[in-house]
């Protein structure tokens, strides 16, 4: 009713207990009830813990209909990291090469300094291309971000946002 995009948590009890079956109904369910808004998939890549567990749901919620996948929502203790960042997008580029079709990619949480934005912006620009490096296919979920940026453009500290 007004939404222009949607955010859902990867419902990660029932990922670590095995039951795909239901993380993938309730990211079905939730993209027909979204329409049109793209949908965001937030991982929580850090109560994942592992790679492998970490690809498997990017997988799963792209097939599932996930237009972004998103590393967390920034509540757990471990949040966005370089290295589940550089798995996500190693499923993007499969799910891509596979369908054709491209995800987004939303790392979010504990990006605290512009080198961490660069060392997000770098892993993307590295695994999936150029293409990906737009406000589009690419967002650093960083309240603190602009603010950083801007201050080091003037070389004073900012505070606009």
């Amino acid at each position: 009713d007004g939404a222009t995009e949607i955010d859902m948590v990867l419902s990660v009890g029932a990922f670590l207990s095995g039951d795909y079956e239901t993380c993938s109904d309730e990211i079905q369910e939730i993209k027909a009830a979204a329409g049109e808004a793209p949908l965001k998939v937030i991982l929580e890549t850090g109560a994942l813990k592992t790679a492998l567990n970490i690809k498997k749901a990017s997988i799963l919620s792209m097939y599932a209909g996930a237009d972004y996948i998103k590393t967390s929502t920034g509540k757990e203790k471990v949040s966005a990291t370089p290295e589940a960042v550089y798995v996500m997008c190693q499923a993007i580029k499969e799910y891509y090469d596979k369908t054709g079709i491209q995800i987004g990619l939303k790392p979010a949480g504990g990006i605290n300094t512009v080198m961490d934005a660069v060392i997000y912006y770098t892993i993307v620009k590295e695994v999936l291309g150029e293409k990906w490096l737009t406000n589009q296919w690419l967002r650093l979920g960083t309240s603190r971000l602009a603010n950083l940026l801007l201050s080091e453009v003037t070389g004073e500290e900012v505070k606009f946002f």
